[in-house]
């Protein structure tokens, strides 16, 4: 089905050179006719798409080398029913909507509606699934907004979400998910980097892309599409809300990051608390790796990378640069379309790209098999204690936030700590690895244009 839209932005990994097109996540390569070549001259230069261009947008769009840019929704904020799952807590400011339905998950003191909500109570604690599901089954407007109580909502936050509902298939659009700012340390590392703020860029959303999930923190849905495929699974008490976007990428549907609406979350108010959230993530891995083989894996990247990198942290540098150049020379020749300082430039990349994955596979989940090896194998010591802290470092010199360099590294450290012990406690109790083990593939995919 095509889009209906006739504007579209280039995705930052889009590369042009003649007939062939690099982009999108994972990374694709696209031979173009000369027809396609026409439709992505008119979208590098902001002209009228040809006639018949749907066919080519559409692949280029589901492989997250476009976005699409919707200028009119066939909805209003009237159309959309806020649904907020609360326990012992009140919901935060909320923008503009058709209803307010308020579902009390058995807390105490149970909720008062307050002037233009609903309150539902539910008689035991159930769990966020189950409440959102609960107010699901009251919405009668077409799309649903879910929201956390923790979340404040400015009133124009569905002007840019609403549009992209023109495309039929789209079956949730979700805003960005920005921390507060906040004076306390614990606050200014949430403001540089929330696991919920999926950064400025927009995106489709699917396992294993750039985009892999979106929280249910805010998040804009078809209320049909959502029954349909039996709502959240309420046997999740965490990661429900990955669980469900990706069984509604399963059931054909697209799902949207649009960061042109960003909303704001609170972040929690004590390190333990931070830190029990941070371990409840890391713990549903298994469980959703259960449900969606592979799309929780720690590390992707293809198995020559690897090779690489395990030979750096054997210390064999003279022999993982060597295998590196072997990468880089057949690459070309597989990637005979492009010019040979790009394809040189995709491999030397992909292998950097994937260090740094594996120092933050190392540190986030790998860290208790990474500290016994420490222990008993003292070469091996030192590239560990890099990988521990080089990541941390480039991580606080992008994002420049409020934070010195040394307390942003302590508390990524402490980060991916709690969600490995989380991750292995999952493992133990789903009885799998899978959530453990890396995944390797094969890249750039081709695809024809």
């Amino acid at each position: 089905m095509a889009l209906v839209t006739d504007s579209f932005r280039l995705d930052g990994s889009f590369r042009r050179y003649d007939r062939v097109v690099i982009g999108g996540s994972p990374l694709r390569l696209f031979k173009l006719s000369a027809a396609g070549q026409r439709v992505v001259e008119a979208i590098e230069h902001g002209l009228p798409l040809p006639t018949g261009h749907g066919k080519l947008t559409d692949r280029l769009v589901d492989a997250g080398a476009i976005h699409p840019v919707p200028s009119a929704s066939p909805f209003t904020a009237a159309d959309v029913t806020i649904v907020v799952p609360a326990f012992n807590a009140q919901p935060g400011t909320l923008g503009p909507h058709g209803e307010v339905i308020v579902v009390d998950d058995a807390g105490t003191p149970p909720l008062v509606a307050k002037p233009g909500q609903r309150v539902i109570r539910l008689a035991t604690n159930q769990g966020p699934g189950a409440a959102r599901n609960a107010g699901l089954a009251e919405v009668t407007t077409p799309l649903v907004a879910f929201v956390d109580t923790d979340v404040d909502l400015d009133d124009d936050w569905l002007d840019a979400l609403l549009p992209h509902f023109g495309d039929a298939q789209v079956a949730l659009v979700a805003p960005r998910v920005a921390s507060t700012d906040a004076a306390s340390t614990l606050a200014q590392y949430e403001y540089a980097r929330s696991p919920l703020d999926l950064g400025p860029e927009p995106g489709r959303i699917a396992p294993g892309t750039r985009i892999s999930y979106v929280p249910a923190a805010a998040l804009l849905a078809r209320a049909d599409a959502l029954r349909a495929i039996g709502g959240f699974d309420e046997t999740l008490r965490t990661g429900e809300d990955v669980d469900m976007v990706w069984r509604l990428v399963d059931a054909g549907h697209r799902c949207r990051y649009e960061p042109a609406s960003t909303v704001h979350h609170y972040p929690r108010s004590s390190v333990t608390a931070w830190a029990r959230q941070r371990f409840s993530y890391g713990r549903s891995a298994a469980a959703l790796d259960r449900r969606h083989p592979g799309a929780v894996a720690p590390l992707r990247m293809s198995g020559w990378s690897a090779a690489v990198w395990a030979l750096v942290l054997a210390r064999r540098p003279i022999v993982a640069f060597a295998v590196a150049l072997g990468t880089i020379v057949a690459l070309r020749r597989k990637l005979d379309e492009l010019p040979p300082e790009e394809s040189a430039r995709l491999a030397g990349l992909g292998h950097l790209y994937a260090g740094r994955q594996v120092a933050s596979a190392i540190t986030r989940v790998w860290w208790p098999l990474a500290l016994i090896v420490a222990v008993f194998v003292r070469r091996s010591r030192l590239p560990l204690a890099a990988a521990a802290t080089i990541p941390p470092l480039l991580d606080w010199l992008e994002r420049r936030g409020p934070l010195d360099p040394v307390r942003y590294t302590a508390l990524r450290i402490a980060d991916d700590v709690a969600y490995g012990t989380g991750a292995w406690k999952g493992a133990i109790e789903q009885r799998s690895v899978g959530a453990l083990a890396p995944k390797f593939t094969n890249w750039p995919g081709k695809a024809g244009g």
